[in-house]
Parts: C-alpha cells; sequence; structure tokens
C-alpha cells in the first residue's frame, strides 16, 4: 500500500510539472517565479495570475504640425528575466533570474497616405528600488525604420542605435545612470509614491526621441506628483505625475489611479510639432477607452479576433 500510494504521488508530482512546463512553453509571460517579488498579497493577486493588462487608448498624435488620430495601447505584464544576458528567462539555470513588471507601448496612427507603428519595451524590477534594466524603441513608418536599445550595465546604460537616416546612421554609446522616462509609466504601476519630484535627472521617452530625431542624453527636468481632487465613479482619487524639462520643449503629464493597480487613465505630451524654426509647440493626448486582462499570448486563432472589438482597436 506504502508502494502504491508514493507511485501515485510521484504520478501527480510528473503531472504538474508538465503541466507547469507547457504552459510556459506556450505562454511567454507567466506568473512562474516571483520570488522577492513586490511583498503584498494583492499585488501578487493582481500581477501573478497568469494575465497581462491591455488597455486601448484613443490618441491624438500631433505630427507635422497637425493632430492624427489613432490608437495607443499599454500591455502590462510580469516575467523572469535574466539580468546578465537581459532577455526573458525561458529555461535552463535561473540563478540571475529576476521578477520584473514589462510594458509594451505600442502607438499607430497615420500622416497623409503612410502610416506609423511605434513600441517601445521597457523591463523594470518588481523591486522599486532598482533601476529598470532595458529599453528597446522601434519606429516603423514609409521613409523606413529606427531601433534604439538601453541596457542598464554597471551603473551605466549601454545604448546602441540603428537608424536609416544618414545623420544617425548607426551608433554605440554610454549614458550616465539617470532615471529614465520610459520606465516612468512602469514605475507607476509598481510604486508611484517612490516617483522623484523636484529637480532631477532624465533620459528623454525613445519615441519622443525618435519622432524628434533628437539625440539621447541625460537632460535636467522639474517634476511634481499631485492629486487632482478628481475621483472615478469607483472612488478612486486622481493622481497626476508632470515632468517639464529644462533644455528641450517637451513637457510630459500621466494620469493614474492613486490606489492600487494604479492604472494609467491619461497622458498628454506638449512639444515642438514640425520641424525648423517655425515649429509650433502641439499637445499629444490619449485617453483610456477599453481594457481587458487576458493570457494575450495564447489568443492568436482567428476565433480570437473578438477580443479586439472588446479593446477597440481601430487601427
Amino acid at each position: 500500500m506504502n508502494f502504491i500510494r508514493l507511485f501515485k504521488t510521484a504520478i501527480a508530482i510528473c503531472l504538474l510539472f508538465v503541466g507547469t512546463v507547457l504552459l510556459n512553453c506556450d505562454a511567454a509571460d507567466s506568473k512562474e517565479g516571483h520570488s522577492g517579488a513586490v511583498d503584498s498579497d494583492e499585488f501578487s493577486e493582481y500581477w501573478y495570475a497568469g494575465q497581462a493588462e491591455l488597455t486601448r487608448y484613443e490618441l491624438q498624435q500631433a505630427r507635422y504640425g497637425e493632430i492624427r488620430k489613432g490608437d495607443a495601447v499599454l500591455i502590462f505584464v510580469t516575467e523572469d528575466f535574466l539580468a546578465d544576458k537581459q532577455v526573458k528567462y525561458e529555461f535552463g539555470d535561473r540563478n540571475n533570474a529576476v521578477p520584473i513588471l514589462k510594458l509594451n507601448f505600442t502607438r499607430k496612427f497615420y500622416t497623409g497616405i503612410y502610416p506609423y507603428s511605434m513600441m517601445s519595451s521597457i523591463f523594470t524590477p518588481v523591486s522599486a528600488d532598482k533601476p529598470s534594466l532595458k529599453v528597446t524603441t522601434t519606429v516603423q513608418e514609409w521613409c523606413g525604420h529606427v531601433f534604439i536599445q538601453l541596457n542598464q550595465r554597471n551603473g551605466k546604460y549601454n545604448v546602441q542605435l540603428r537608424s536609416y537616416f544618414q545623420a544617425e546612421n548607426d551608433q554605440d554609446f554610454m549614458l550616465d545612470d539617470a532615471l529614465l522616462e520610459d520606465e516612468i509609466w512602469t514605475r507607476i504601476r509598481l510604486a508611484p509614491d517612490s516617483l522623484p519630484t523636484g529637480d532631477i535627472e532624465l533620459i528623454p521617452g525613445g519615441q519622443f526621441a525618435r519622432l524628434r530625431h533628437t539625440p539621447l542624453k541625460v537632460e535636467m527636468a522639474t517634476a511634481k506628483l499631485t492629486t487632482t481632487g478628481d475621483t472615478q465613479p469607483s472612488g478612486n482619487d486622481i493622481s497626476v505625475y508632470t515632468i517639464s524639462y529644462k533644455d528641450i520643449r517637451r513637457t510630459l503629464s500621466i494620469e493614474f489611479e492613486k490606489s492600487f493597480p494604479h492604472r494609467i487613465l491619461a497622458w498628454q505630451e506638449t512639444q515642438p510639432s514640425g520641424f525648423g524654426p517655425n515649429a509650433k509647440l502641439m499637445t499629444t493626448r490619449a485617453v483610456k477607452t477599453h481594457s481587458i486582462k487576458t493570457d494575450y499570448w495564447s489568443k492568436h486563432k482567428l476565433s480570437d479576433s473578438h477580443l479586439r472589438d472588446e479593446l477597440g482597436l481601430i487601427y
């Protein structure tokens, strides 16, 4: 009887192991391996349920002196990340794996006949006191495409730029460690009260830098965190984090729920639109319209297309 009981137990453990492996082969972002994460049952219940949070925003994008309609989507999900290789952990030795909150930030809009497709990926450790390990940004449009990547190593950011444009070409350089504008989005979701205020050093966002063809460097900015006094129907207060650069003409304000899970409700960016001395300041705006939680990596059949309608996607 003892042998039979042990045999059944071994079979159950094997089935559990196989099921976990199969889940993680396809589910690019799973709840496995979140030891060392924020010590909060509320956080774990929301972020380690094996699903991503997908939110669509109605986008009014300023480009070439005019406002263009489009979609922006923020995809937040947790995963394990290899700190040394700076890629998603999928197999093998997990000693260097750290739990991170990943954001894939996409924008799609048209300028006249041709489309823009932009995406940034931000990889931020769940521990709020650690810098983001990696950020990538790509821009595709009919003139050509551009790629930029920042890797956090030894207290600095290694930057790679690959550009279609002659004035930029291929570049590899270093930046001193500073807060990344791109990681503000993930830090809002992790610990908004830890966002710095006052005079700060900041590396501008990749999508801004690519649209403006602005060299990336550490800039000085002023940051403030406020509560608007407005509330959502749920009674959740609304907070706003605003950064204003001192030497470049750019201001970014992000509205979000003050209480957990700190969902992002809207944002606006004011900066020059167009090029040359006559480029005017214009404001890009994005407002939340739809949101779902799902394991999107498994929703790749034609029968799953209804989820695009649930997200209100147009482009």
